[in-house]
């Protein structure tokens, strides 16, 4: 079957249905989401794309990131992948939506409307070895730092994101003290 991604204007309106490749390859916006798992130590869960994707292959990001289907919400997309990549499930929180373009490896373009979620877990999860590669717990201050010091061994959404994600988990976190 193949995947279609949900096109959109900037106010989140849909504008029809087209193949994920060839959304990637005009660079046309589309609905995605992004999730961001951390532990009771407030480590991020790192996922390492599968070398065999379409693109950015072997490259680190957060630990879950795809498109929904149509007349399936941000969060019912997100709590599927996460099943289907990561082999578990929680409960998700949305922090905040932003749209962002980017040049990917292969000629293709990421014009994104991105949800993102935040989830806590502390178990292990079961990779789907199709889909990922690899995982770790990594502190966000040595994401930084790794991403400082390697940015070629993260994708380009997740260097985009990263920031604005640390800054609103801490305003979160002071919110509640």
């Amino acid at each position: 079957m193949e995947e279609k991604v949900v096109l959109v204007d900037k106010s989140d309106n849909e504008l029809g249905l087209m193949e994920k490749m060839e959304a990637h390859e005009k660079g046309l916006l589309h609905r995605a989401f992004s999730v961001f798992i951390l532990n009771s130590q407030g480590e991020l869960m790192m996922q390492q794309r599968a070398i065999s994707k379409y693109h950015s292959g072997g490259l680190w990001t957060n630990t879950c990131c795809s498109h929904p289907r149509i007349n399936e919400s941000y969060e019912q997309a997100a709590h599927r992948r996460m099943m289907e990549e990561m082999g578990f499930d929680c409960e998700l929180e949305k922090l905040f939506h932003f749209i962002y373009k980017a040049e990917l490896d292969s000629g293709l373009t990421e014009h994104e409307l991105d949800h993102v979620f935040v989830g806590y877990y502390d178990g292990e999860p079961s990779i789907n070895r199709e889909e990922v590669e690899s995982w770790k717990w990594m502190s966000t201050q040595e994401v930084s730092n790794q991403i400082e010091e390697y940015p070629e061994r993260y994708t380009e959404w997740f260097k985009i994101i990263f920031d604005q994600f640390v800054k609103t988990t801490k305003e979160l976190k002071n919110g509640h003290s």
